[in-house]
């Protein structure tokens, strides 16, 4: 019995043993594996290095304001008879809006015209007066040379002559005076028809907003409709210091709306203030942009980049290719043919919409864009466009080529 427990302890010791010696055969790699493990490739993404234009771009919020607004209000006092127009209706130079009760001034150029002719026909009486004073003075004149009429009789004829002439002059005021008044109660009663002004610009204007009602008495200056010219327009915005010193006069621009989504206007910067706000520190810009669809409208919201920059036939990365390694900022250049990574320091110049220029060196091929976090300089690496996605290592095939020309695994 004793035998037998003996025997079953001394088994069980050596299947125990055995048992260990397998697992640490299973989980220690062969010389072969471990050298695979210790230079496993890293499956990595790459894009190509471009030759193309690139800009530097500020983008800016803003608001759109029409070339030209102006409000139309009378001048005068009076009830608005008709109004003539509505919103978004287009106007022209010199059209009438408007017209207020006219009656009274009617009235008036009537009044004025009849003084006028009074004060005329009184300027001819005195001009007949002054002709008879002439006559009789040049009569006495010459009764007195043939000692026919007396001293006291020549006086009297000049004196007359004087009056009527002084007579004449004060007629040829009067018609002066009424024809001014004529001119005034003319131009009053101008002032009910009320008018779109002259446009020097050649625009396109249309009514923004109608702000009374037939019937209503409108004192001076009492605003009836604004007036816009949307021809053009101007997207105002608004820059720090940082951006305040790229932008200039005559920088090109472009232009988004939540409107047109898709579909970018062009503008151009026009004028930019020569001051920064206290409160905000910003300074205001204005960029003109040309609407001849007028599909843009003033108060719309606009997202507007400014170019300050453009640099043509540069060298262009993704901007998602640039890493930091030991303080460097550069870039993982792929070599296809040894399939590795070798990590190129760079100056990075214009950086926009998602790409980057490499200013110095100058570098060709592809860049690494993703992945990269796992490279070290001359890394081996895996890309994803190999044939049957095997390992491209290059020390990987190497090894693996003596195998498959032996026919044996």
């Amino acid at each position: 019995m004793k035998k037998a427990v003996t025997a079953i302890i001394v088994l069980a010791g050596l299947g125990l043993v055995g048992w260990q010696i397998y697992q640490k055969s299973a989980t220690e790699p062969t010389g072969g594996d471990r050298r695979d493990h210790n230079i496993a490739a890293v499956a990595v993404e790459v894009r190509p290095i471009e030759r193309t234009t690139i800009r530097r771009m500020g983008h800016f919020s803003g608001s759109l304001y029409p070339v030209s607004e102006y409000v139309l209000a009378p001048k005068i006092t009076g009830r608005l008879e008709k109004l003539l127009v509505h919103i978004g209706d287009r106007v022209q130079p010199g059209q009438v809006v408007a017209i207020l009760d006219d009656v009274e001034f009617n009235q008036q150029v009537s009044q004025a015209q009849a003084e006028l002719q009074v004060a005329q026909a009184n300027l001819q009486d005195r001009r007949n007066s002054l002709e008879n004073a002439r006559r009789e003075y040049q009569r006495t004149v010459a009764l007195r040379e043939k000692k026919i009429s007396s001293a006291s009789q020549l006086d009297a004829a000049e004196f007359q002559l004087q009056t009527e002439e002084a007579k004449l002059k004060v007629a040829l005021a009067q018609v002066t005076e009424k024809q001014a008044a004529l001119k005034i109660a003319e131009v009053r009663l101008s002032y009910t028809r009320i008018q779109v002004p002259p446009s020097h610009t050649g625009g396109y204007q249309v009514v923004g907003e109608r702000f009374v009602d037939e019937g209503a008495l409108l004192a001076p200056n009492t605003a009836i409709v604004s007036i816009l010219d949307i021809s053009r327009l101007v997207a105002a915005v608004h820059v720090i210091e940082r951006d305040y010193a790229k932008i200039q006069p005559g920088l090109a621009a472009s232009i988004t709306t939540d409107a047109f989504p898709g579909r970018s206007f062009s503008g151009q910067v026009v004028r930019i203030a020569p001051l920064l706000k206290e409160a905000s520190r910003q300074a205001r810009v204005e960029i003109e942009i040309s609407n001849p669809e007028r599909l843009l409208k003033p108060g719309m919201f606009v997202r507007v980049a400014i170019v300050f920059e453009v640099h043509t036939d540069a060298t262009v990365v993704a901007q998602s290719a640039l890493v930091n390694r030991n303080d460097q900022q550069g870039v993982f250049i792929a070599d296809r043919e040894r399939q590795t990574a070798r990590f190129v320091p760079v100056q990075v110049g214009i950086i926009n919409n998602g790409r980057a220029e490499v200013l110095r060196p100058a570098i060709s091929g592809e860049v690494v864009t993703l992945g990269h976090h796992l490279l070290e300089d001359g890394a081996a690496i895996r890309l994803p466009d190999l044939p049957g996605g095997a390992p491209s290592g290059g020390s990987e095939r190497r090894q693996a080529g003596p195998q498959h020309r032996g026919g044996r695994p």
